[in-house]
Formats: C-alpha cells, sequence, structure tokens
C-alpha cells in the first residue's frame, strides 16, 4: 500500500472530471474508500494520504479494526455499506458515523430506539434494491419513495438520501438514472452509487457519494 496516495490522486483526479464534465448537479461528490476485508495496517496508508471517509460491510469487523485508528487519526467519516441486522443496531449507531442500508421497518425501529438511547444521531439512507435482485438487500423501487416517506413521519428518522447497487454484467446508467428519479421523489439530498468499475457513470446521473474498493486496495483477501 505504500502507492495509496498515489491511487488516491488518480480516483481523485477521476471523480473530478466526472463531475465538471458533467456539471452540477452534485456540486461535489465524497469519495468512500471501501476497506471492507483489510486490516488496519492496509488502512493506515490512505488515512496518511489524507483520506478520511471509509465504508465497511460488517459491524463485527468494522469494530475490531476503527477503535484503534480513531485513535490515531482525526475526522475520520465511517460508512456502514452493508446490510444490518436489527440485533446490531447498537453497535451499529455507536459505531458509523453514516449508515446508508436501511431497508425495513425493523431496522428503522431498532436504530430509532438506539439513537434516542445514546442521543447520537447518524446520517441515514435507505437502500434500494434497484435491480430487483433476490441475493441483494434492500427496499423495492416501488416502494422506495413512500417507505423514505414512513422513516420520516412515523419513525422520526431523519433520511438524508438513497443507496444502490445496479446488477452486474449489464449497463448500469439505466439503474443510475431510475435512483436518481427515486431521490427526487423522495425528497433525498445524498445518492450513494458508484463503484470501482462505473463511478464515473454514477456521477453522470447524479451520484454525491460513491464507494470504491478494488480501485484503491486492490484485490481483497481471499475469505
Amino acid at each position: 500500500m505504500d502507492n495509496a496516495a498515489e491511487r488516491l490522486d488518480i480516483i481523485r483526479s477521476r471523480i473530478e472530471r466526472a463531475r465538471r464534465r458533467f456539471g452540477p448537479p452534485p456540486v461535489r461528490v465524497e469519495l468512500v474508500a471501501v476497506s471492507k476485508t483489510f486490516a488496519a495496517d492496509d488502512i493506515r496508508p490512505f488515512l496518511a494520504a489524507g483520506q478520511r471517509v471509509f465504508g465497511e460491510n460488517r459491524v463485527q469487523e468494522a469494530a475490531a479494526k476503527w477503535p484503534g485508528l480513531r485513535g490515531s487519526y482525526d475526522g475520520i467519516e465511517l460508512h456502514l455499506i452493508g446490510p444490518l441486522q436489527s440485533n446490531k443496531a447498537k453497535e451499529a449507531v455507536a459505531l458509523f458515523d453514516v449508515i446508508e442500508t436501511v431497508d425495513r421497518e425493523k431496522i428503522a425501529v431498532a436504530l430509532k430506539a438506539e439513537m434516542d438511547r445514546m442521543g447520537k444521531r447518524p446520517r441515514l439512507l435507505v437502500q434500494v434494491n434497484i435491480g430487483l435482485e433476490p441475493q441483494k438487500a434492500g427496499i423495492t423501487p416501488a416502494e422506495a419513495v413512500a417507505f423514505v416517506a414512513r422513516c420520516r413521519d412515523v419513525h422520526g428518522l431523519a433520511i438524508e438520501g438513497l443507496m444502490a447497487i445496479p446488477p452486474e454484467g449489464v449497463p448500469p446508467g439505466p439503474y443510475f438514472a431510475h435512483m436518481a428519479e427515486l431521490a427526487a421523489a423522495a425528497g433525498a439530498t445524498t445518492l450513494s452509487m458508484g463503484m470501482s468499475a462505473d463511478f464515473e457513470t454514477a456521477i453522470a446521473m447524479g451520484a454525491t457519494h460513491v464507494r470504491v474498493g478494488s480501485a484503491l486496495f486492490g484485490h481483497r483477501p481471499a475469505p
């Protein structure tokens, strides 16, 4: 990871070129470095190079790495980008600054209870299963706008935006465009979509956050 700064510069330059090419919105695109499965020692070079926003898939894995890293580096913003179980809501609220995977009523209820108990308010996004893939988490596109409204009006959650992962092996543009339509209908200001292979297309469609892993960290360690 000794070329972490170089990799960051390349990705940030590509993000900025895409943003300028397609114009606002968005005015700014946030890079979320996806550090799932990588050890703290693999992450430190990116922190040293100035990256402060990271994404993790699992609460337990993040809990093992990030408290120590936060003790060494200021200004870290940690995103949960993997599925959340209701029994992990307490840990998630305590650990993460942004939870991108609110996708059902049970999670909304659990998060609100823990947020009230702790007095902590992580930013929240609703995950949309934009491709209607049975193996993926997320609310269906048809239900997304109404679910956001219920989270706000019934559960008292300040939902900020939407998140999605389009299907693999097909052009992502139409899925990103659909997400932009849903975000507008839901009054969402944050749109987290686009990964290493397609983040420039996502930016063209209005992404405010792109989640980049392999283009920064390389191939993930074998499980």
